[in-house]
């Protein structure tokens, strides 16, 4: 059952506002003259609600609905530690980590690698970077963008990736100005179609189950999916499908305690505070703008698992009640955790299909154009303007920058079929983000925070992150993935401090930053809205231990 004739005005109207609203904006610039801090990073535009709604549309996408409630289906709420202690974890990253960048006037990630330790360690990062981004992340949220796309209206899923990736460029190319205050409207229209789809999916429940209503049907899942309420999962405890017709355990994904003292910071840390995708939309405001973007962002993503987690579990107990039994199944027959939420919206009213329908392609392509923003910067200001132009002008660079945006895509969709093979995309994109992960955060804590490490010492880290990755992954596979990135982590950061210390040049190390304690004070509105957020988090982890 595809879209009936409203849900696509409702859908065309969501892409008509965007579109027009994002040209709008596009030509109030074109009028003055747009360097590649402007194209990049809008300096000095972006208010705080903006920075916030632009973090957030940035990184919830088609992983997060497809491939979070995928996991929800799989193994239930545990999966929504990625969403809450993201919370935690911007706080800290708006305490300690923009301060820094801003301090130092950072626009890339690599650019403050450069200024830290040399080019080396830049420059092999950077390219670290730009193959993670388009091959692991723009590949797959391309993929499951059109999955999701092919599964709900039924549209051939190469036309359905090439409408995403079009749409995509469009908001790209006209900055990151433009990116960011499109995605103010794709916040929006997420969260109150991804709200929709989960008072539905929820009253669905209570409608099969007996009762009425979503609080019933909430009630139903706790009674008949007890084990997909638990935040902390032991060995053994949910095993899951693995795409090929067998079982595995999903503490391989989620183990135990190092969602909380391990693995799990790593994840959090490198992604909301050493990503390019994520910092470049603070690090064109000033601090208190930029922080009050983060704290916004980081009571938006305390209720991401009611949208995205939520419905994976409501199809999970329908499922097990005789539902849905072809459509969570591909060919061969395999249960498919993934086709949970595709399959959830297909069941929604005609006209609120069409909003679901938008918030879910409001995902999917505002993170395709910070992604592939992301990427162009990098490409542009610290690859092309470094190596093969460095009197390149500000109109070369932007007009250069809109061509990588261009390549990037063609690339990812060139990528994408390998990607059909996938159980559980979401944790694909963790685990293979993770390879670089470990050696990432430990270059810039050290860089941040110990003035004596040296830039052999980042070099020795930024080379052995993947080395060392695969040789975990193969050698020891029984080792979770989140547990492998804190060994890799500490192996880096031992090796770090080895080596600065055998080197007597490192006491004084002319490239340490000067940290100032004044640098991390914040204002008393902050520091109370970050602490009702950590009372939050306590009060969820402890009701869902």
């Amino acid at each position: 059952m595809g879209l009936q004739t409203i849900d696509y005005i409702v859908f065309l109207t969501y892409f008509f506002i965007v579109s027009g609203y994002g040209y709008w904006i596009y030509r109030q610039k074109k009028d003055e003259k747009m360097d590649s801090k402007d194209y990049f990073l809008a300096e000095g535009s972006l208010t705080w609600w903006a920075i916030g709604s632009s973090l957030i549309a940035s990184n919830i996408s088609a992983e997060q609905f497809i491939g979070m409630s995928g996991s929800g289906f799989a193994m239930g709420l545990a999966i929504s530690t990625y969403e809450w202690m993201a919370a935690l974890t911007l706080i800290i990253v708006a305490v300690f980590f923009i301060p820094i960048y801003l301090k130092n006037k950072i626009y890339t990630m690599p650019q403050f690698l450069s200024q830290r330790y040399n080019d080396g360690v830049s420059t092999i990062m950077a390219v670290f970077w730009l193959l993670v981004y388009v091959f692991v992340n723009l590949s797959s949220i391309l993929y499951l963008g059109a999955l999701a796309i092919e599964t709900v209206t039924g549209i051939d899923f190469d036309y359905a990736m090439y409408g995403c990736a079009i749409f995509a460029i469009f908001i790209t190319l006209g900055g990151m100005k433009v990116i960011g205050y499109t995605d103010v409207i794709q916040v929006f229209v997420l969260v109150l179609g991804g709200l929709a789809t989960t008072y539905l999916a929820l009253d669905l429940v209570s409608e099969q189950l007996g009762g009425s209503g979503a609080w019933d049907g909430l009630v139903h899942l706790r009674q008949q999916a007890g084990d997909h309420f638990s935040m902390i999962l032991s060995e053994n405890e949910i095993m899951i499908p693995n795409g090929e017709g067998g079982t595995r355990d999903a503490y391989m994904d989620l183990p135990g305690l190092s969602v909380l003292i391990g693995g799990m910071w790593i994840v959090n840390l490198n992604y909301w505070g050493c990503n390019q995708y994520i910092t470049q939309r603070a690090l064109g405001a000033d601090l208190k703008t930029a922080r009050s973007g983060l704290i916004f962002a980081a009571f938006l993503k305390l209720m991401m698992p009611i949208i995205v987690v939520l419905p994976g579990i409501a199809a999970y107990v329908l499922h097990k009640n005789g539902l849905f039994q072809r459509e969570m199944a591909n060919q061969a027959g395999n249960i498919i955790p993934d086709h949970a939420y595709p399959v959830l919206l297909n069941l929604l009213p005609t006209g609120l299909k069409g909003l679901s329908f938008a918030a879910l392609t409001a995902a999917i392509v505002a993170s395709l154009a910070g992604k592939a923003n992301s990427i162009s910067t990098i490409f542009t200001l610290d690859i092309y303007r470094k190596f093969f132009n460095k009197n390149a002008s500000e109109a070369k660079l932007v007009n250069f920058g809109k061509l990588t945006v261009v390549a990037s895509f063609v690339i990812a969709i060139l990528v994408v079929p390998q990607l059909r093979k996938l159980d559980q995309a979401f944790q694909y994109i963790q685990e293979y983000t993770g390879f670089i992960s470990p050696g990432v955060f430990a270059i810039f804590f050290l860089g941040f925070f110990w003035k004596r490490t040296t830039s052999a010492a980042a070099l020795t880290a930024a080379v052995l992150t993947i080395p060392l990755s695969t040789f975990l992954k193969f050698q020891f596979p029984e080792i979770p993935f989140l547990d492998r990135m804190g060994i890799v982590f500490v192996v880096c950061m031992v090796l770090m401090i080895i080596i600065t210390l055998l080197d007597p040049r490192s006491k004084n190390n002319p490239k340490g930053l000067e940290i100032d304690g004044s640098m991390f004070k914040t204002t008393t509105t902050f520091a109370v809205l970050s602490v009702l957020i950590c009372g939050i988090l306590a009060a969820l982890y402890i009701s869902f231990w």
